[in-house]
């Protein structure tokens, strides 16, 4: 006696038979081969080398900002009393100076040493790994020079008013917002407020000052005196393609960190004629 013959199962829309397994009934895929699937499995990237790429790309990150954004520093000496005090740490940004915008009256900024301003022993990073983090703008940096920007090219600087104050073009300017005076004047490097001096700035040039008048050794104290006939005119100026940026916060100590802008104290200062 014959059992009854069964019908064939009925294929279904995915053209295996309606009994087959669906993919990942029992964790396999009976599409795919299975050293396929072992192969798939195996490809993940090790933690290790996931750790290598992420360090190199904040690495990266980090190089890219230093080079156009922006850039931590240090306060090397006390010649910006009392804004900025020695060892404080500040961050300079490069994007107001982009695409032909230069320095203004009134700004603080970072600038390479234009030869023979630091005359004091190095006091930038010493170890190994702040070296290191200072060369991916991590750490901040010695080797440059921290000042206000006073007269811009083509501008007439003198001192001084009854007042003691500076002439700018002709405009006296009121910098007791920010300058720390103990002599008589707001410009006593070059002679102690003893007598007025006057200086023209040159083309692609700046003269800066520090804010601890009496203590800056700046553009002012480089002016040459009449007597000196060997001193170098260009001496007392600031290349301006030497300015790294503008400083635009104070970031440590935490105790005084606070933003930097620019002074209205140079406001009403005409262009030169």
């Amino acid at each position: 006696m014959h059992d009854d013959p069964q019908p064939p199962a009925e294929p279904s829309s995915t053209g295996r038979p309606a009994d087959a397994a669906a993919p990942g009934a029992g964790g396999v895929d009976l599409a795919k081969p299975a050293g396929e699937q072992t192969a798939r499995r195996r490809r993940r990237t090790p933690l290790w080398l996931e750790t290598v790429v992420l360090l190199a790309v904040a690495l990266g990150m980090a190089l890219i900002i230093k080079t156009a954004f922006m850039q931590a520093f240090y306060i090397p000496s006390e010649s910006m009393e009392p804004g900025l005090v020695r060892n404080d740490r500040i961050l300079v940004q490069k994007v107001s100076y982009w695409f032909g915008g230069e320095p203004q009256r009134g700004d603080v900024v970072v600038f390479e040493d234009p030869g023979g301003w630091l005359t004091g022993p190095e006091t930038g990073p010493t170890t190994l790994l702040s070296k290191g983090l200072a060369r991916v703008g991590l750490y901040p940096t010695g080797g440059h020079l921290v000042k206000r920007v006073i007269g811009l090219p083509g501008d007439t600087i003198e001192c001084c008013d009854d007042q003691g104050r500076l002439i700018i073009n002709g405009v006296p300017v009121d910098e007791s917002e920010f300058v720390r005076r103990e002599y008589g004047c707001d410009g006593p490097m070059v002679n102690n407020c003893t007598e007025d001096w006057s200086v023209t700035v040159p083309e692609d040039r700046l003269f800066v000052m520090g804010d601890n008048r009496a203590h800056s050794a700046d553009s002012s104290d480089r002016l040459c005196n009449p007597r000196n006939k060997r001193c170098d005119e260009d001496r007392a100026f600031v290349p301006v393609d030497l300015v790294v940026g503008k400083v635009f916060a104070l970031v440590w100590p935490l105790s005084h960190a606070e933003g930097i802008g620019r002074p209205d104290a140079f406001d009403d200062v005409p262009d030169p004629s």
